[in-house]
């Protein structure tokens, strides 16, 4: 399947594509030692970034799933930890977007796209591929609800001025006892706790949460109560849509610095692009990116479509994220010592490389998710 994009599509790729070549990658590096960027933050948010398939009502720019996977898929040439952190917010305020009421959505979604950094909180230290299994609880007070607990590994929680947390309300109901609330920032007893020294995506800021007796009013329940696991369900089938996307774009800024490389390292007398063995390194690294896009416009342009796509962001999230992995490994290969130096950058993307397959659904577990689905469809 081919793709042919809009007018304003095309602008906006373009754009993007601009905007990370000058402002973006050359940060990439320092954003790996030094952690996430509020400069960088303020930059994206004037480029219109944040919000970019907002409804036009909400500040947004009116895209669309498409427009959002081309604009992650931009983004992760440049850095992918910049990209993880535009789909974190994605998947924090388009719970809203999706799920919330009128007057949540006329306050919270004009934020996500010009003042503010969103953060989702499912994730715990003792749930996280069991998502039904998480501990935080939401106790019904006067007025609102209390929340208490903890979660782990929450991408942007450090600098997040509003997260989407899940909580049981019914602590011996499942998943059907989850329900979903809007914290804002600087919310009595909402603590942000130890910052993760991650192996890689190091410019995306990742933290424990605490909750200790955290009061929200009954305003910033977000969908019904008992209904926050299927919003975070639904929620994390289009974040791994833009899990597709980074790989995609992740992929192929590795195979450009090894391509690059092969063109100009001579060895036996000849530069080393001319070794059948690069060359089919090289050529396994485009076949996986090619299908990965293809994969991941697919799947944007289902959900685009309005219609179901969980099998099929399963799908290009467990190929993406292993292709991705794989493509990286093997342009340190072809550096030889220089891709095993940090010099050549490559080594770096490799260690971004690897959250793809563990973060939003680890490929074991989407396999399952992707197993069980196809052998219940009908022919």
């Amino acid at each position: 399947m081919n793709f042919e994009f809009t007018e304003e599509q095309i602008m906006i790729r373009d754009m993007v594509r601009d905007f990370t070549q000058r402002e973006i990658a050359p940060l990439d590096e320092e954003l790996d030692r030094n952690g996430f960027s509020h400069a960088l933050y303020e930059k994206m948010k004037e480029m219109g970034l944040m919000g970019i398939h907002f409804p036009e009502q909400y500040g947004g720019a009116d895209g669309d799933a498409v427009t959002s996977a081309l604009t992650i898929h931009e983004i992760a040439k440049g850095s992918a930890s910049i990209a993880l952190f535009l789909d974190a917010h994605w998947l924090a305020a388009d719970t809203i977007l999706y799920h919330g009421t009128e007057a949540q959505k006329t306050k919270y979604l004009p934020m996500a796209a010009n003042e503010g950094i969103f953060a989702f909180a499912l994730t715990e230290p003792a749930a996280g591929s069991d998502a039904a299994g998480i501990q935080t609880t939401a106790t019904k007070v006067e007025g609102g609800w209390l929340l208490r607990g903890s979660k782990a590994w929450i991408t942007n929680a450090g600098v997040a001025d509003v997260c989407v947390v899940l909580a049981k309300t019914d602590p011996d109901a499942g998943a059907k006892g989850i329900t979903a609330f809007i914290v804002e920032k600087g919310t009595p007893g909402f603590l942000v706790g130890r910052k993760e020294d991650k192996m890689g995506m190091r410019g995306s800021n990742t933290t424990e949460l605490i909750l200790e007796d955290v009061k929200v009013p009954d305003e910033n329940l977000l969908g019904e109560i008992g209904g926050g696991f299927k919003i975070a369900m639904i929620a994390l089938d289009g974040a791994r849509i833009s899990i597709g996307a980074i790989a995609a774009g992740l992929a192929e800024h590795a195979m450009n610095i090894a391509k690059d490389y092969a063109n100009q390292r001579v060895a036996f007398g000849r530069p080393i692009a001319k070794l059948f063995a690069i060359q089919e390194k090289i050529a396994n690294m485009a076949i996986g990116i090619r299908a990965t896009q293809l994969m991941t416009y697919d799947a944007a342009k289902l959900k685009a479509e309005g219609k179901r796509h969980t099998k099929e962001a399963a799908m290009v999230k467990v190929f993406g994220a292993e292709m991705c992995s794989k493509t990286c490994a093997e342009a340190i290969q072809t550096l030889g010592g220089y891709g095993y130096s940090k010099e050549y950058h490559v080594e770096r993307l490799l260690r971004d490389a690897k959250l793809l397959e563990i973060g939003e659904g680890t490929s074991e577990i989407l396999r399952m998710v992707i197993g069980t689905t196809v052998l219940a469809e009908k022919d």
